[in-house]
């Protein structure tokens, strides 16, 4: 249920299923009105598909703390950084075509993108061009393969692929797992802790310490933040979809309180790091930010409407790679 801002009346109850009905019904008038002749093939793959300023942001961040502990530790290797940033950003990409896809495949008149579903219709989108760009992407994540076996073994594989199930997991058939609510843990599983891990691990195999396990938590809860504001703005999508997010099973002030929440966490981490884990008050540096993050705050919890919520991904999507780059300089320094 949305929330009222102030000298805002709440809108009145509807059943389910008037609920659904008015959703599907404001979905096919937009796309009605959607004209994807406004937008190249090029527009289309890389503002609406590729999605740069959300994906490379969310991709680099958990590994430049990763590189960032690295540097601390002395086992810095920029070489095996850069090609798992690249492999982890394939895969992170092959997972928002995924997503694409299945919106357009399975309910393409409940699609958040009209755009897309436009283009579809006109043929400057097919559905196999997004299968074969899912296939690259995964080849190419695949390409250093050889070479991280050769220098961190099975772990490493294995590790690239729990990146792969849970990058198509997402929205695949028939094991999506936002179909039973595990959307949140799961990325904030693998961005703040599989992923700065194994950056880690990937230039110094060996043992891991504990602290490559918990330096990437508090990335891993700025990019949980960034799928809840999607949660946010497409939660009437994603009920008509049969997703169970946080957002449709317990309403937009619980998303709005998780999101306050783990922000708050983000910036009370690095204080923890400098107090109990015996890195210089240089960690503190991603403060800084606080004032953006206020400010992404206060808009996602006061926004009634979707497209005042459009914007918020890409901001979020920046401070998370802001916050990183200036976390990982602190971690990266030694007294």
């Amino acid at each position: 249920m949305r929330g009222r801002g102030p000298g805002r009346s709440r809108p009145p109850r509807r059943s389910n299923g008037q609920g659904r009905g008015a959703v599907l019904r404001l979905v096919r008038m937009t796309v009605a009105n959607a004209d994807s002749r406004d937008l190249s093939r090029r527009a289309i793959w890389v503002h609406l598909l590729l999605y740069p300023t959300h994906t490379l942001p969310t991709a680099a961040a958990p590994v430049i703390v990763g590189v960032g502990l690295a540097i601390h530790s002395g086992a810095l290797a920029p070489l095996p950084a850069t090609l798992a940033f690249l492999s982890s950003w394939f895969i992170h990409i092959a997972g928002v075509l995924t997503d694409n896809h299945e919106l357009l495949r399975r309910y393409p008149g409940v699609s958040e993108h009209p755009e897309l579903v436009q283009a579809l219709r006109e043929g400057a989108l097919k559905l196999w061009h997004l299968k074969a760009a899912i296939a690259v992407c995964l080849l190419l994540a695949v390409v250093p393969a050889p070479y991280f076996l050769a220098i961190g073994g099975p772990p490493v594989i294995a590790i690239g692929i729990i990146g792969m199930i849970a990058s198509l997991g997402y929205a695949a058939s028939p094991f999506a797992y936002t179909r039973v609510g595990l959307e949140d843990p799961v990325f904030f599983v693998m961005f703040g802790v599989v992923a700065p891990a194994a950056t880690y691990y990937i230039q110094y195999p060996s043992p891991l310490p504990l602290m490559a396990f918990i330096v990437g938590l508090p990335v891993g809860a700025l990019v949980t933040n960034v799928l809840l504001i999607d949660d946010l703005r497409d939660h009437e999508f994603d009920a008509v979809k049969g997703w169970r997010t946080g957002t449709v099973r317990f309403g937009v002030r619980w998303t709005r309180s998780e999101f306050t929440i783990l922000m708050a966490f983000a910036y009370a981490a690095p204080f923890v790091f400098w107090l109990a884990a015996g890195f210089t008050a240089s960690v503190l540096l991603p403060l800084v930010t606080l004032p953006l993050g206020y400010a992404i705050t206060r808009s996602v919890c006061a926004s009634h409407a979707r497209m005042q919520l459009v914007p918020m991904t890409a901001r979020m999507s920046g401070l998370t790679l802001i916050y990183s780059l200036l976390f990982a300089i602190g971690i990266a320094y030694r007294s």
